[in-house]
């Protein structure tokens, strides 16, 4: 989520432990976007399974709901483990967590209990930050850490679960498990090695490493997740012919100055674009772009695909769960990772009906066509937690 100069880029990565069906652990994020804030919740209910994956969903429910209206720390903290069950052997609860509340202005509070500490990191070094023990009146044994404090633009705050920590433990070469020490130097290490580093693609690495560590058979659920502070990544994409020709010259003049990615989906919209800008529009010689729908290119644009099918497939694609590492690079492929890469996505919805495929006083071709944006924007809004705007014309 953005406000306009920066950005939150928000992604976690897991792993479950071998033999289990669901992880015990659980990862959520709540986005107010009235707020610019994004809330995180790690939970890692005890044991592993089913069980545990109940019990973390519940705290990582109630604790987002208890931040999100600035319910004080102390009170958010006893009422989760009020609720909690505690386990009759160890006397521990049934779930740690750590809650996240940051805005896009940096703005960060992060409450913890139970996980492994979370990481700050700034150009690739762990900065100590100040925390507060919370000393709850109900639960004398419990250390609950509040902190507060400013992250910057290209910060980057870690948050992991104990599968990550304790990777490998018991080996010969790391009894004590893998550790917050080792964890800390290999993500500065990708950071300053790989400069703007996604959120996603260092929450994978984390959860990998851990993952290879355990020698592929995890011996704990693994998960690790990441909060990248930034400037916002733009995307202008275009659909459909504006409603009035003389608007054609204008679509064209927005989409050649526009700062930051383009796509063209539609045919028919990228030739106007073509002609406007005195360009040929060519078929893709790559070798999967013979594969249905087809796609284009055009100098200037990033991506060209086909109109309503693509977004239908790609619609339906990201509402199930898109997994960019199993797509195919075909249209869908392409088009779902130039929009998962970006964090202001912009769409320019062209209201024209094509007399081509139907009769113009049956406009269902262009209600398709809104419908088919309003939910690809609604995931991208509430999966990915990206920005859209849609514009008509």
């Amino acid at each position: 989520m953005a406000n306009g100069e920066h950005f939150l880029e928000v992604a976690h990565w897991q792993h479950r432990k071998h033999g289990q069906v669901v992880p015990g652990d659980v990862f959520l994020s709540r986005r107010i976007k009235e707020e610019d804030r994004v809330i995180s919740v790690l939970s890692d209910g005890l044991g592993s399974g089913i069980k545990a994956s109940v019990l973390a969903t519940l705290t990582a429910t109630m604790a987002a709901k208890f931040i999100e209206n600035y319910t004080d720390v102390k009170q958010t903290a006893e009422v989760v483990l009020d609720t909690l069950p505690v386990c009759s052997v160890r006397k521990i609860s049934y779930s740690t967590f750590t809650i996240v509340d940051i805005d896009t202005a940096g703005h960060t509070r992060v409450v913890e209990h139970g996980n492994p500490t979370y990481v700050l990191l700034r150009n690739g070094r762990a900065l100590g930050v100040p925390k507060q023990n919370i000393k709850l009146d109900r639960w004398h044994d419990r250390e609950v850490f509040f902190s507060e404090f400013n992250a910057e633009v290209g910060d980057y705050l870690l948050v992991f679960s104990d599968g990550v920590t304790q990777a490998a433990i018991g080996s010969r070469g790391m009894p004590m498990g893998w550790g917050v020490e080792n964890v800390v130097r290999f993500a500065g290490d990708l950071v300053r090695r790989k400069t703007e580093v996604s959120a996603n693609e260092l929450a994978q690495a984390l959860a990998d490493a851990a993952l290879a560590l355990d020698d592929f058979v995890p011996k704990d659920d693994i998960s690790a997740a990441a909060i990248y502070l930034r400037q916002p990544r733009r995307l202008l994409l275009l659909t459909g012919p504006p409603f009035a020709r003389a608007k054609d010259h204008e679509l064209a003049e927005q989409l050649r100055t526009f700062p930051g990615r383009k796509v063209i989906c539609g045919g028919t919209t990228a030739n106007i674009v073509g002609r406007e800008w005195g360009r040929q529009v060519v078929m893709a010689l790559d070798p999967y772009a013979t594969a249905e729908p087809p796609i284009s290119r055009l100098a200037g644009v990033d991506l060209i695909t086909e109109g309503t099918l693509t977004l239908g497939r790609l619609a339906d694609a990201m509402e199930k769960g898109f997994v960019r590492e199993r797509a195919p690079r075909n249209a869908v492929g392409l088009l779902a990772a130039e929009l998962l890469d970006s964090d202001l996505i912009q769409f320019v919805v062209g209201t024209r009906i094509n007399e081509a495929h139907q009769d113009p006083d049956i406009p269902m071709e262009l209600e398709i066509r809104r419908h088919l944006v309003a939910r690809i924007a609604r995931v991208l809004e509430q999966k990915y937690l990206k920005e859209t705007h849609t514009k008509y014309i």
